[in-house]
């Protein structure tokens, strides 16, 4: 039965991180320096972001928008969600490579998943900008909670 309170209030602040990240991933990019960065096509490892998908623009607006929305996650689910007294100086480093690791996988995914979806005739480039990243938030929504249930095991000692 705690597992599905942890789980509803995990479904709570999942809504919040993803709130956070479109409002950055649709806000970043009226910046007028980013949205220069958005005509240079950016290929650098398996990340590959031509100019027709956002280029370095949307590279940096998509990564910048998901670490973000992670940070806020990782504390509200601290302290709200497993009401966690587990050392930050512990978790916070192993937090930090999962969820590099997740941003690396995000990264790869979302471009190409946008790119899948331009190719549609109803959807338009914001629309699937914004459904490649759900896509992305949904995974990433599955694989955080067992890694934060193990993370934020400890309980908090009572006063």
């Amino acid at each position: 039965l705690v597992t599905v309170w942890q789980f509803v209030k995990f479904i709570v602040v999942s809504l919040l991180a993803m709130i956070v990240q479109f409002v950055l991933l649709n806000t970043l990019q009226l910046i007028p320096a980013i949205q220069e960065l958005y005509k240079e096509p950016f290929s650098w490892w398996v990340f590959v972001y031509p100019v027709a998908v956002g280029g370095l623009g949307y590279f940096i607006v998509s990564n910048v928008a998901n670490i973000i929305a992670q940070i806020v996650a990782f504390f509200v689910n601290k302290e709200k969600t497993f009401n966690s007294g587990a050392n930050v100086a512990v978790a916070l480093p192993i937090y930090i490579v999962f969820t590099i690791a997740l941003i690396l996988f995000s990264a790869w995914l979302n471009p190409t998943l946008k790119d899948v979806f331009i190719g549609f005739e109803w959807c338009n480039e914001t629309m699937a900008k914004n459904i490649a990243t759900m896509i992305c938030s949904a995974l990433q929504f599955f694989l955080y909670f067992p890694v934060d249930k193990i993370l934020f095991h400890k309980k908090k000692e009572e006063k």
